[in-house]
């Protein structure tokens, strides 16, 4: 079920001890034949090695067109009283706006979706990540993005930048003004901003820190095929059967992708800081060589969090990866 591509980790400290792992996944198994991603995940006593859960925790409606293709970045949270919310992001088809969807568990392996969207604009919004503020409310993180005047159908990616909204009940949320980070500021975010995860501060007047990961172009006059994702016809045609293999040929026609720091008085404002991840490139053995996206923190002492994330190498093999700080 994960073996043609694994992607957009989310990692949750079990209360009864051990860590869950949900992450976005796509194999020869998948449940019906035109689906693009479904959310698995699994189980470790240490947060090191995992042994996967049975079945799929979330799988796309065929019958619900903004989320009938593909469900993926789950983002989890504990809603109190034995109760998790799942946020993640839900993909239609190309000509159809991403969206932000929820889902409700017990247990952590049973999910049922809760009814409507929690968030959703005209270009379209993904890769949430929810934040718990210290006043009680809520907060998503998430990107949105922006098309030329063509629109989402045909039309030009020409901003992919994070955004925030907020909520008192985890199901309606007010979208906040502005943009909390936005793209084109550089080489390294010339393709967007893919997912930003915000650790709040513990006591008043301590710093926010976000870690998030953007997208550096491809190199000047290469040329890249379109994403089976953003492509209009590859349902129709029959080619989202080939969905992993044509959009890995599309991540590694020369883009690459890494994670960075930033830091925030208030969680609205951030100041950029250096890279955290970054691998050697094409020619590199490294894990993440060529990508490193998507990443989910959980804390494993006072000062020391665990990070994973979306690791791609040099052969187009998309992994889950982890790197600790403060240890």
């Amino acid at each position: 079920m994960d073996r043609d591509k694994v992607q957009a980790p989310c990692i949750v400290a079990d209360p009864s001890g051990g860590f869950r792992l949900f992450y976005t996944a796509l194999g020869p198994a998948k449940p019906f034949p035109v689906c693009q991603g479904y959310i698995l995940s699994a189980f470790s006593d240490d947060g090191l090695v995992f042994h996967k859960d049975p079945g799929i925790r979330l799988t796309p409606q065929p019958e619900l067109s903004a989320l009938s293709l593909r469900v993926l970045a789950p983002s989890v949270t504990s809603c109190g009283a034995g109760c998790w919310r799942m946020y993640f992001e839900a993909r239609g088809p190309a000509d159809q706006p991403t969206a932000i969807c929820s889902a409700v568990s017990t247990d952590l392996l049973q999910w049922t979706l809760e009814e409507g969207l929690r968030l959703q604009s005209s270009g379209g919004v993904g890769g949430p990540r929810y934040c718990r503020l210290p006043d009680g409310r809520g907060r998503l993180y998430c990107f949105m993005s922006a098309f030329d005047a063509d629109g989402i159908d045909g039309g030009n990616l020409i901003s992919h930048s994070v955004i925030s909204a907020v909520t008192v009940d985890g199901l309606h949320f007010d979208m906040e003004p502005g943009y909390r980070l936005t793209d084109g500021q550089g080489v390294y975010d010339a393709k967007g901003i893919t997912a930003a995860e915000v650790i709040p501060p513990v006591e008043a007047g301590d710093t926010w820190t976000m870690v998030y990961s953007s997208w550096q172009d491809i190199p000047t006059g290469a040329a890249a095929p379109v994403h089976p994702s953003h492509d209009p016809d590859a349902v129709h045609s029959g080619r989202s059967e080939d969905f992993a293999a044509t959009s890995i040929a599309a991540d590694m026609a020369g883009y690459r992708s890494r994670i960075f720091v930033a830091h925030s008085t208030d969680g609205l404002s951030w100041d950029r800081g250096p890279c955290l991840v970054e691998g050697g490139g094409y020619t590199s053995a490294d894990i993440d060589a060529v990508h490193a996206e998507d990443m989910s923190l959980v804390r494993i002492g006072p000062d020391a969090y665990r990070m994973y994330y979306a690791a791609c190498n040099r052969h187009g093999q998309w992994q889950i990866a982890s790197a600790v700080h403060g240890l």
